[in-house]
């Protein structure tokens, strides 16, 4: 966490065997400006409990980009856009 504890300063993730490391972005590190909202990436999420899930999404800022619902190819999917941007789809078993 960084001092203004708000913001991430480093997260360490490994993913088959290989690190990815992440942060927030930290404009006082650069030109002052910040980065741009990112363009053309999504990233999914396949879990247990897609309504749980999604309403930590919610919880946490992200807005609804299109609404969790069960769908026509069998699963309960749905799309949101966090706080910086990113558009995240959240899916999981379809619920009854």
């Amino acid at each position: 966490m960084a001092d203004d504890g708000k913001r991430i300063m480093h997260a360490h993730l490994e993913l088959h065997g290989g690190p990815l490391m992440l942060n927030d972005d930290f404009p006082e590190m650069g030109d002052g400006q910040g980065s741009p909202p990112p363009a053309g990436v999504g990233l999914h999420l396949d879990v247990a409990d897609a309504d749980a899930a999604w309403e930590r999404a919610l919880a946490a800022g992200a807005t609804i980009r299109f609404p969790l619902d069960n769908q026509f190819w069998g699963q309960r999917y749905g799309q949101v856009t966090d706080p910086f941007g990113h558009i995240w789809s959240i899916g999981g078993p379809v619920t009854e």
